[in-house]
């Protein structure tokens, strides 16, 4: 769950409609004269009195210690070119009319998530449809993630087959190839995830229409990455402690973006919250052992694992598919052994730096 905090006087508390953002948005509200007190939040809304002058003199000074990437949105009238000119003046990152809508205010808040799939220069996307269609799934799932709506689901599928179908007739390589080009590391980890999850199920021999379901699998395991600051889930360095710690929430930050979606399959809300449980009881969100792990989890939870020990970041090069591998074999009991020994021919496959 996001937290905002919303600065203003008392019938601010009445402007955000917390009801529609339920489950999503935690609200607190602070004087500004308190607020002042203590440093700039990551999501500030300001709706104060932007004619008045006297209260504001400290107030661009404390904007501009706010974060990187921190939001400061301003509730203004839209009418009023005044209060545009002031709150942009004062640092606003955004505006937003009075009365507030939920949905507008998500969309600000998360207006970074969509940043993340862009890639119009990209030509070897361009030139891929299967790895072009997962890049719009992925962004319609992050999405809808942020805004708390249904899943487009019948997309989904439809790119997931569009997947198999790559996978199929060109090779797991030329789909890591693609996908490793991506801006992202958000999306280059979803997308590596998801073509090997696709190239598990057909080293295993399973069904066109369980490949389908990996390929689902492997686009929807990281939704929860959609309510991590960009800040952190970008970061082009190794995450500190507490940025860790936040990192970690992002299973049930994914179990809680799905928790209402009519029709979606119980086995993928389990994937989603517990992709990252093993199987002694070390893993995490819950601490699952074995015996409660699916073997869609399992699955995922080895490619989710292969895939970011292969995948390009700026602060480490990507190891070869037999040094990953041997990092699967070294995590033991973690890890299902007749899946890992399984995988085996997928990291064989020949990748390399």
């Amino acid at each position: 769950m996001l937290h905002i905090t919303l600065i203003g006087d008392s019938r601010a508390k009445a402007t955000i409609p917390r009801g529609q953002l339920a489950g999503i948005l935690q609200i607190d509200f602070e004087p500004l004269e308190q607020a002042l007190r203590s440093d700039p939040g990551a999501s500030t809304v300001f709706d104060i009195d932007l004619a008045n002058e006297t209260p504001l003199v400290n107030l661009k000074e404390w904007l501009g210690r706010k974060p990187a990437n921190a939001k400061a949105i301003f509730l203004i009238d839209m009418t009023s070119h005044l209060q545009r000119t002031r709150a942009y003046a004062l640092g606003a990152t955004d505006i937003l009319p009075r009365p507030i809508n939920g949905r507008e205010l998500l969309t600000k808040l998360w207006s970074d998530v969509a940043s993340l799939s862009a890639d119009p220069n990209n030509a070897a996307i361009r030139k891929s449809p299967a790895v072009s269609a997962a890049v719009d799934t992925l962004q319609s799932i992050f999405s809808s993630a942020c805004l708390g709506e249904p899943l487009n689901s019948p997309s989904i599928k439809s790119a997931g087959d569009a997947v198999v179908g790559q996978i199929e007739t060109q090779g797991l390589i030329a789909w890591i190839d693609t996908v490793r080009t991506h801006h992202s590391m958000t999306y280059q980890h979803c997308l590596l995830v998801t073509g090997l999850a696709v190239a598990f199920g057909q080293q295993l021999g399973v069904s066109r229409s369980d490949r389908q379901r990996l390929s689902f699998a492997g686009m929807l395991h990281d939704i929860g990455k959609a309510r991590i600051p960009l800040a952190i889930l970008e970061k082009p360095s190794r995450l500190d402690d507490d940025e860790m710690a936040v990192m970690k929430r992002h299973p049930q930050f994914g179990f809680d973006a799905l928790g209402t979606v009519p029709g979606l399959p119980s086995e993928m809300l389990d994937m989603v919250v517990h992709h990252h449980e093993y199987l002694d009881g070390s893993g995490y969100p819950h601490g699952l052992r074995a015996s409660d792990i699916s073997d869609l989890v399992r699955m995922i939870t080895i490619a989710d694992i292969f895939g970011a020990l292969i995948e390009r970041r700026s602060y480490k090069s990507p190891l070869s598919g037999s040094a990953a591998y041997q990092i699967l074999l070294d995590m033991g009991p973690k890890l299902d052994k007749d899946l890992v020994r399984a995988f085996q021919p997928v990291a064989d496959l020949g990748l390399h730096q």
